[in-house]
């Protein structure tokens, strides 16, 4: 379970997927989505709150929303990223068009990779996830033993 330095996290066989997608990438990713509706049924969908929504209403799918990023959805799905309730993300960020939350972007991608979290940002990386030997079988992901890392500084604080 925890060595030293770090600690595995199994990703089950149902994943629990979250799913993003700026204003001008929605479309896309509910296209993909309906056209992986077979794959994506078998497992747990989460969203912010627009597309959560859209996603929901063209593919009939179940999909838990969370606020919209803006009004903290973003955080909101990073906390459940370290809270380990979250396995890998698909989030379409729009590299052209600046948004008024590029801060809560950049920290949710930030919180991904601190906790080993596949991130799909296209549709090509989206389909090679969603099309890997490990979508029907569980994976070990390795994540630096921040416990030992607070230890440490508290020690070194004293």
């Amino acid at each position: 379970m925890a060595n030293e330095n770090y600690v595995t996290f199994e990703i089950g066989k149902t994943k629990h997927i979250a799913l993003v997608a700026h204003d001008g990438k929605k479309k896309e990713l509910v296209e993909w989505c309906d056209k992986n509706k077979e794959i994506l049924k078998g497992h747990f969908l989460c969203g912010t709150g627009t597309t959560s929504r859209l996603i929901a209403e063209k593919t009939g799918l179940p999909v838990k929303g969370y606020n919209s990023g803006p009004l903290g959805g973003d955080q909101q799905i990073g906390a459940k990223i370290v809270e380990g309730q979250i396995d890998f993300m698909i989030f379409l960020w729009d590299p052209l068009e600046a948004q008024p939350h590029d801060p809560d972007v950049k920290a949710l991608l930030r919180i991904a990779v601190v906790y080993d979290i596949p991130i799909a940002n296209n549709l090509a990386t989206a389909d090679f996830l969603l099309n890997s030997r490990y979508m029907e079988g569980t994976y070990d992901r390795k994540v630096q033993n921040f416990n030992r890392t607070v230890q440490e500084r508290v020690e070194q604080m004293k």
